[in-house]
């Protein structure tokens, strides 16, 4: 990375583009397992992704401390991020407010990110993880606030262990992560209220 990949990279609209991309996560996470589509030209270092960059862009402040996974690291990430938003990067996980996961990283251990406290449950981190797509894995069904009866989803990417791991994370409810998964410019949001139950070929009643 270069000094110049430090300040490129930003929204082309800074107060427009940041509206879009809160009003597609807000959605997102209102309804987990629909995909949205975020829009416009934000772009950090890769290995980072256009939907994570705008996500990132819009959600971290000087105030929200950011967990880098390695290789976003040495690609320069935590220079641009500090540089267009102010956000500070910390190595220690459970203090962090957002992560930030690259495509094909290991799948991170939900556990040892902060996962707030009864009474601030909203002291948690928000993981927001880059995979392959978000179509064409291994079928999940989710169930909970949000979704009108179920909803299959089919990420690509996430290790099969997945289901255990997020069965732990929401049996801690109203305690827990919140989990942003994104693919290019798509996003998909499965926030801690949201359970994992047998896989069907349906979707909310129709065909997937």
């Amino acid at each position: 990375m270069t000094a110049t990949d430090t300040y490129t990279g930003a929204f082309t609209d800074p107060v427009l583009d940041a509206q879009s991309a809160f009003r597609v996560v807000m959605d997102c996470m209102a309804r987990p397992g629909t995909i949205g589509w975020i829009e416009g030209e934000a772009r950090g270092p890769k290995p980072l992704g256009r939907a994570q960059s705008a996500i990132a862009l819009t959600l971290t402040d000087q105030d929200t401390p950011v967990y880098l996974s390695p290789a976003l690291v040495k690609a320069g990430a935590a220079a641009w991020l500090g540089f267009q938003t102010g956000a500070p990067v910390t190595d220690i996980k459970s203090e962090a407010r957002f992560a930030l996961i690259e495509a094909g990283a290991p799948f991170p251990a939900l556990a040892s990110f902060a996962r707030g406290s009864q009474d601030y449950p909203d002291r948690s981190t928000t993981v927001i993880v880059e995979l392959e797509k978000l179509e064409g894995g291994e079928e999940l069904t989710l169930v909970g606030p949000g979704i009108r009866d179920r909803i299959a989803i089919s990420p690509k990417g996430l290790p099969g262990l997945f289901p255990a791991l997020w069965a732990e994370n929401h049996a801690l409810y109203p305690r827990g992560v919140d989990l942003i998964l994104t693919a290019g410019r798509a996003c998909l949001c499965l926030p801690r209220s949201a359970r994992i139950v047998a896989a069907t070929p349906f979707t909310n009643g129709e065909k997937a």
